[in-house]
């Protein structure tokens, strides 16, 4: 369901991992891959670091780095120069799972995006919690 970002490919207690669908895909992961590698880079960057901080602190990073939006969705802020993402995640104990991403072109996040990053998160916790079974 899904996969951590860490090249070596273990598996962590803590990071952030791409939601993978039920049929395999990993819309995160393949919104990045399309982007330009200066863009891809600095967006791994960003995410990484908010890693960093979670790790240190059991917390998601402040404002404006990161905010709540709905439930148990939040935003973290990307840019790389004037172009600004929004990648939606929940959190998992301390692994960010990266739900749904988007180029920010308005004000207010659409609110299709953050129903597909909550149906994404439902589908998610149900798919985990019948592995564990």
């Amino acid at each position: 369901m899904v996969r951590d970002m860490h090249e070596n490919g273990r598996a962590e207690h803590h990071g952030a991992a791409f939601y993978r669908t039920a049929s395999g895909t990993e819309p995160v992961r393949e919104f990045l891959e399309r982007l330009p590698p200066r863009y891809r880079d600095a967006l791994r960057r960003q995410i990484h670091h908010a890693c960093l901080i979670l790790d240190a602190t059991g917390f998601d990073p402040a404002f404006p780095r990161t905010s709540h939006v709905r439930g148990p969705i939040r935003e973290l802020r990307c840019h790389f120069g004037r172009t600004l993402y929004r990648i939606l995640y929940g959190r998992s104990g301390r692994l960010l799972i990266l739900l749904h991403v988007f180029e920010k072109r308005r004000r207010t996040i659409a609110p299709a995006d953050i129903d597909c990053a909550i149906a994404r998160w439902l589908d998610f916790e149900q798919r985990s919690r019948t592995e564990e079974s």
